[in-house]
């Protein structure tokens, strides 16, 4: 049992409901104990008035008013006047106990009692806790009091009686207290171990990306709703894991194309002497690479970071078009932009870099599948903005379309052209954030068209 430094509070959950239990426990004993002890204090002060009665009316029938003097027979009960009895004449005494002083404490109290009258009980301290009880004697007529009898009594062995009910009662007290802090403490502590079980569980599964769940084992109502709860918490640190894997894979996916020409300047630079222009031409086109990695970086961590789901900004879309459609390879694949003339100031609700991040896996997915052609397109739709990014390739195949957006997929990894599957699913997902989608639409003449529908600016 742990000890509780004076003034601490329990640290655990166990100790503060044994406290609890204790103190309840201890202010209803308490309430019981009062109640119980007087009580007996009651029942042992009724025994003495009824002993004290009966002694008075014993007395009383050996007292002979029928004279105009008190006479007191001899009767069997003669030895009753040797314990602490007093019998008077109006206020005269008569007898007294053989071994009462006239002026001891005892009597004058009985002379008091016996002046007031009447049949009554009362307690003197002036000695000793002494209980008086009076009866009166009657005349023969029955019209007045022709004597008055007082007994006492000692009540040092009813206070000894009550005193040790009392103790008995506050040491029965300490054992069910002890008993009570005991029981609560085993009751809870084996009511908490599976609490403890399932938090050991939990942080188990968490560290390893655990798919172990606590769904499905029958459990009492209170703990299958902390399973729940603790599955709700492990499902969320999972998916937070997913997403720190997606970004670093989306990273590792969208800086290959900068460093890959970054790599392939410097080669072609080292390769042989080169020209002033020809080494101003290679390194503004390293700082284009280096810049277009930091807006990867940027975008995707802004993405990333964003709670609210969110993307603030608007920006101009067909500038954004035509950088994306500048920075192609023109002598292999044309890409055209077409906008109609109502729709050239279409603006979108989004950054130009998350824009620029959107479309730029689409156009990549396409250039590399197209034949000869790519056309990116803009429309203006109720509301929200409608971009297409369609080329003349062989199209998507109607068995790998489900899998399209699934990161890591390709439908046909051998086909010689490079990529790790993770464009179009961080298109999709960029264009979600920002309230829009990324999909697959329908291409008449053959090849695919993807569409980016995004909220307008």
């Amino acid at each position: 049992m742990r000890l509780l430094r004076a003034g601490a509070r329990p640290t655990t959950l166990r100790g503060r409901l044994s406290l609890l239990a204790v103190a309840t426990a201890a202010f209803v004993m308490a309430v019981f104990t009062i109640v119980f002890n007087a009580f007996v204090q009651q029942h042992l002060a009724r025994q003495a008035d009824d002993q004290l009665r009966a002694r008075a009316s014993a007395i009383a029938a050996t007292v002979d008013t029928s004279g105009p003097v008190l006479r007191v027979l001899e009767t069997p009960q003669e030895d009753l006047l040797d314990t602490n009895a007093w019998i008077y004449q109006g206020t005269s005494l008569v007898e007294q106990p053989p071994a009462a002083r006239a002026d001891s404490p005892a009597t004058r109290a009985a002379a008091r009692l016996a002046a007031q009258g009447g049949a009554q009980c009362t307690t003197s301290h002036d000695a000793a806790d002494i209980r008086l009880c009076a009866r009166p004697v009657p005349s023969p007529g029955g019209r007045e009091r022709a004597a008055t009898v007082v007994t006492a009594l000692d009540l040092t062995p009813y206070r000894a009686s009550g005193d040790t009910l009392l103790m008995a009662s506050l040491a029965l007290d300490a054992v069910m207290l002890l008993c009570t802090y005991a029981v609560t403490r085993l009751a809870v502590g084996r009511a908490l171990r599976p609490v403890r079980t399932m938090t050991d569980q939990a942080a188990q599964w968490s560290a390893t990306a655990s798919e172990e769940r606590f769904s499905g084992v029958p459990r009492p109502a209170e703990l299958a709703r902390l399973g729940a709860s603790l599955d709700a918490f492990l499902d969320r640190i999972r998916a937070a894991l997913r997403h720190e894997q997606q970004l670093t894979s989306e990273l590792s996916h969208e800086l290959r194309n900068p460093l890959a020409t970054i790599v392939a300047e410097l080669d072609w630079w080292q390769a042989r002497p080169r020209s002033e222009n020809e080494t101003v031409t290679v390194q503004r086109a390293l700082g284009d690479a280096a810049r277009t990695m930091r807006t990867i970086c940027d975008t995707l961590l802004a993405e990333a970071r964003e709670d609210s789901g969110r993307a603030p900004g608007t920006t101009a879309v067909l500038p954004v078009l035509n950088a994306l459609a500048d920075r192609t390879d023109r002598d292999v694949v044309s890409v055209r932009v077409v906008i109609a003339d109502e729709a050239e100031d279409l603006t979108a609700g989004v950054p130009a870099a998350v824009l620029d991040r959107i479309v730029s896996p689409l156009l990549d997915n396409a250039l590399r599948y197209a034949a000869t052609s790519v056309d990116l397109r803009a429309f203006r739709e109720p509301g929200r903005v409608r971009i297409e990014v369609g080329d003349d390739g062989p199209g998507v195949p109607e068995c790998f379309r489900a899998h399209l957006f699934q990161p890591g997929r390709r439908a046909d990894p051998g086909d010689g052209h490079d990529g790790a599957g993770l464009g179009l699913p961080l298109a999709r997902r960029l264009a979600r954030s920002a309230g829009g989608e990324a999909e697959l639409g329908e291409r008449g003449g053959g090849g695919a068209v993807f569409v980016v529908r995004l909220p307008a600016g």
